[in-house]
């Protein structure tokens, strides 16, 4: 049986607050996460036939203590070694009982956010771990989202919560003076999946929805838990007028569509007016960063119109504050658009010059497709007709592929 949609939304949000009650609890962070996986499982089955439990967390908590303990006792028993030698005592109870639990009404999320994003693991292995252990996702959604195997991406998980154990981490909020790093690493992490959602990196289809939603779901949830931090306000709002945008952003046949051809009375106002109000009030009680600058940039877009009513002098100094408190050569290709867009294609293709040392970008197709865009404009078909030609074999998502494709095809060959 599959379970409704309202089930799973209900899952995936109680997961890290099950998951932080049962590690605070038992510790072993990698066979509560396991137990925790396998009890969301059984209400997704149990549930719809069933009923609803009165407590769902509480239920959760309890058969995702009951798996653990069985897998405890199995596992030392298999050692020939007594239970209550190997365990605490507390966790030979068969499941333990939630309302004497008094971490059972803490929400962990934050804190389970934390120990996914731990330092000691790669980037993907941090976007595995917290779509698994904070989104609630199974192994098989994410090695879908993400393109590969399943069993590729639960060795990738298995190995991440290896390393989470043999780097000691404990469970529980970093030190003062490790708060702002480790904050930056979740934030970072929600970006990194909210970017793969909105545009794949690879296969068919030009977005995945599924992963915008939950990264806009866990932003969410961690601003509940810090609703004055300017950073996290900052990128729920990119999130959602981002987000916005993605109705209009494919036609027929899951054809892309740049934003300069958009229909904007297909943008979701709801989300614009959400994200347009986060990112105002952002601004004007906390101190400015990266994520703020690049939601103050995509509120520019949703306020405009039509392409040609942007206000890209604007958009062009909001870029130029981002590349100096957040250099990357992503930001200094962003703003060679927006610089193009104000002072003309030239000015913009002198800014692209500066990225062609940068070993960075070295093989991504972007590089190549703002290039082509600007040689279009600046009157050069044969050159932006080259360039679009190399950015269509760089990428690796069909739909950008197509699209590069096709306006290669409208330009014409030979010299300019």
């Amino acid at each position: 049986m599959t379970a409704p949609s309202g089930v799973w939304d209900l899952l995936r949000e109680l997961a890290p607050q099950v998951l932080g009650a049962v590690v605070r609890r038992y510790g072993h962070f990698d066979r509560c996460e396991d137990a925790v996986q396998e009890a969301l499982l059984a209400a997704s089955v149990q549930w719809p036939r069933d009923g609803q439990p009165d407590s769902p967390r509480a239920w959760l908590i309890t058969v995702a203590s009951r798996r653990l303990a069985d897998q405890l006792r199995a596992e030392s028993a298999r050692r020939d070694r007594e239970a209550t030698a190997a365990l605490d005592p507390a966790a030979t109870s068969p499941a333990p009982d939630p309302a004497g639990d008094r971490g059972q009404d803490q929400d962990d999320t934050l804190t389970v956010l934390f120990l996914c994003c731990h330092p000691a693991l790669s980037g993907p292995s941090q976007v595995a771990l917290t779509l698994r252990a904070v989104g609630g996702l199974t192994t098989a959604e994410i090695a879908r989202a993400f393109l590969v195997p399943e069993a590729t991406m639960a060795q990738r998980i298995s190995r991440a919560k290896q390393s989470i154990k043999a780097a000691g981490a404990r469970f529980g909020l970093p030190g003062p003076g490790e708060w702002g790093s480790r904050l930056d690493a979740v934030l970072h992490v929600l970006y990194l999946i909210f970017n793969e959602g909105y545009t794949a990196t690879s296969g068919p289809d030009l977005n995945r929805p599924e992963l915008t939603a939950e990264a806009i779901r866990l932003a969410r949830a961690v601003r509940r838990l810090l609703p004055g931090d300017g950073e996290v306000t900052g990128l729920l709002a990119l999130m959602l007028l981002t987000e916005a945008r993605r109705p209009a952003r494919t036609g027929p046949g899951g054809a892309l569509i740049p934003l300069a051809e958009q229909d904007r009375s297909r943008w979701d106002r709801a989300a614009i007016a959400e994200g347009t109000a986060l990112i105002t009030g952002a601004l004007a009680t906390a101190p400015v960063g990266p994520y703020q600058v690049q939601a103050a940039i995509a509120a520019v877009h949703a306020e405009a119109g039509t392409a040609d009513g942007t206000d890209w002098p604007q958009v062009a100094a909001l870029y130029g504050v981002l590349d100096r408190i957040a250099p990357s050569p992503m930001v200094t290709l962003n703003r060679a658009v927006a610089v193009a867009m104000a002072q003309g294609p030239q000015a913009g293709l002198d800014l692209l010059a500066t990225l062609d040392a940068d070993g960075r970008l070295a093989g991504h197709h972007r590089l190549a497709a703002v290039r082509a865009h600007l040689l279009e404009q600046a009157g050069q078909p044969a050159a932006a007709r080259d360039a679009y030609s190399e950015a269509a074999r760089l990428t690796t998502s069909r739909p950008e592929q197509r699209y590069l494709t096709a306006r290669a095809a409208r330009l014409p060959e030979g010299e300019d």
